[in-house]
């Protein structure tokens, strides 16, 4: 809280007459404020605190409530009648001042404008604190009041917060505690973004579930931020689901992204490393790029928030720059986390007739991406990548960018193996399948050129064979599944070259080098034939 004190000293000693402070941790900024107005080592004249609601009117320093004064104008007009030196911290004023639903009160307009005039004139230091958890300033008031920003808790505070509890509960032996000093660590970290209010919640709810605190009552902190997600409107909340071992090959990218686990935290500090920013994931489309994003959340931990680009340009003219804004805003409080732009070329592609609507919006989103501070790791998928803007792929706004191929032979047993063993749980279904090299093999040559969304299908579509015999799964049923499939390398064959055309120079190749070396379709430049990422 150092640089909000700081601020507020100097308005105090500057004689700002009316301040707005945004934020729904009421007690919070009493605390603060008042700590700061009765410091003698920060002010040369110390102030007294009057707070006022509507359900209790002006509360006196001595505790006292004044008669007459739940009316915002009676209150103001008391506090007008004050000539001692005095902080006075109006909760939910902006009820009165500015309204969509409603009409504002103008008297209590003018009492603000009054206050302001007498309070920036007078001798004596006084200043109106507007405490509300939404900003509504009306336009009368525009160059009378000034914003105060209130951080939310820090890191320290929320650790602080946790060790609390975990001593007062852990000590009686009701609850076990079985948490290391870098889990604790992540805890707070993923608690960052809530009030200490909500953070309390979450922590309790943990420890309470099964009497125990540990790594895996990590989720609970992260439902009490999917609160918080789902009540920003643009983004969602997703449930990965997925493992890493869940996405055939790519092992390439998968390392790359196994060495940046846990990089948002301390110990990756002091090699002097910052947050990863993100990655780009393009390539031929059903061939693992959104199913990767699903598993890094899980591997890592992190809460997993998709951003749908169809939400920011959704409302009414003008909302947009406003969405995009409550997004960033939304993914930065819950970090650290990641944020999942899916097709991100069709999100962002400009039209004549958005008035320069969508250019505004893509520039906020990527000053926002090379300017953060904030551990948000930006997945961004795309299938038609020449359609991005250049300003995208240049360094800076992502670490890497991955080009992900057709699968090798060696991606496509992989594959097989994960959906088959995925579907094949009940002995009466797998029946006498196995999955040796000899099955493998064959599947391999006849899904050649195949890739993992149809070699998915291709194994629904062969349990629907069996499930209408009600009979075990064959190994001829996935065979003429998949012989009687169209893939997307032959229906759409121009748009697949293009597509590797264009990452032979651009891309990192999220296919292991080694695993090229069993492809059954080569690659064509080298962008697919090197392994060097990570």
């Amino acid at each position: 809280m150092r640089g909000f004190r700081s601020d507020l000293v100097q308005l105090l000693k500057a004689r700002f007459p009316v301040l707005y402070i945004e934020s729904y941790e009421e007690q919070r900024v009493v605390a603060e404020v008042s700590a700061v107005a009765r410091d003698a080592s920060l002010l040369r004249t110390l102030r007294t605190v009057w707070t006022w609601s509507a359900t209790e009117g002006l509360i006196q320093p001595d505790g006292t409530a004044r008669r007459g004064t739940t009316e915002p104008e009676a209150a103001l007009e008391a506090v007008l009648r004050t000539e001692t030196p005095g902080v006075f911290i109006f909760k939910d004023l902006h009820a009165a001042l500015s309204s969509g639903d409603r009409p504002a009160n103008p008297v209590a307009i003018r009492r603000v404008r009054d206050v302001a005039a007498a309070f920036k004139s007078g001798q004596v230091p006084r200043v109106l604190v507007i405490v509300a958890p939404v900003l509504r300033i009306p336009v009368e008031l525009e160059k009378d009041i000034t914003i105060v920003d209130f951080p939310l808790p820090s890191e320290d505070e929320i650790r602080g917060l946790l060790d609390g509890m975990i001593a007062n509960n852990g000590t009686g032996g009701r609850i076990r505690i079985g948490l290391t000093d870098v889990e604790r660590e992540r805890f707070a970290k993923a608690a960052a973004g809530l009030t200490l209010h909500e953070a309390e919640n979450a922590f309790a709810r943990a420890m309470v579930s099964d009497d125990v605190l540990d790594i895996h009552d990590l989720d609970v902190v992260h439902d009490e931020k999917r609160q918080a997600v789902r009540k920003s409107g643009v983004l969602e909340f997703v449930d990965g689901g997925v493992e890493l071992a869940d996405v055939g090959g790519l092992e390439n990218l998968k390392r790359w992204l196994a060495k940046r686990d846990s990089s948002w935290l301390a110990a990756a500090a002091l090699y002097g490393l910052p947050a990863p920013r993100g990655v780009l994931i393009t390539g031929v489309p059903g061939c693992g790029k959104s199913l990767t994003a699903k598993a890094v959340s899980a591997a890592w931990g992190l809460p997993l928030l998709r951003l749908d680009v169809g939400r920011v340009f959704s409302g009414i003219v003008g909302s947009s720059e406003q969405n995009m804004r409550t997004a960033i805003r939304t993914a930065e409080a819950t970090a650290p986390c990641v944020l999942w732009v899916d097709e991100i070329e069709k999100g962002f592609a400009s039209s004549g007739g958005d008035s320069g609507t969508t250019p505004r919006v893509f520039g906020t989103f990527l000053t926002w991406m090379q300017e953060k501070t904030k551990a948000v790791f930006v997945i961004a998928t795309a299938n038609d990548i020449e359609r991005l803007p250049a300003e995208l792929l240049r360094k800076g706004r992502f670490d890497e960018i991955f080009f992900v191929d057709l699968p090798t032979r060696a991606e496509r047993a992989s594959i097989w193996r994960v959906h088959l063993a995925r579907r094949l749980r009940h002995k009466a279904v797998a029946g006498e399948l196995t999955l040796d090299d000899r099955s493998l093999r064959e599947l391999c040559d006849f899904s050649a050129g195949y890739s993992g969304a149809e070699i998915e299908q291709a194994v629904i579509a062969g349990l629907f064979d069996a499930f209408s015999e009600r009979r075990p799964l064959r190994q001829d049923d996935l065979i003429r599944a998949t012989a009687n499939m169209v893939p997307l390398s032959v229906t759409q064959a121009e748009r697949v070259a293009a597509i590797r055309a264009w990452a032979e120079t651009r891309a990192v190749a999220a296919t292991a080098a080694e695993d090229w070396d069993l492809g059954a379709l080569p690659p064509t430049g080298s962008a697919t034939s090197t392994g060097g990422a990570g």
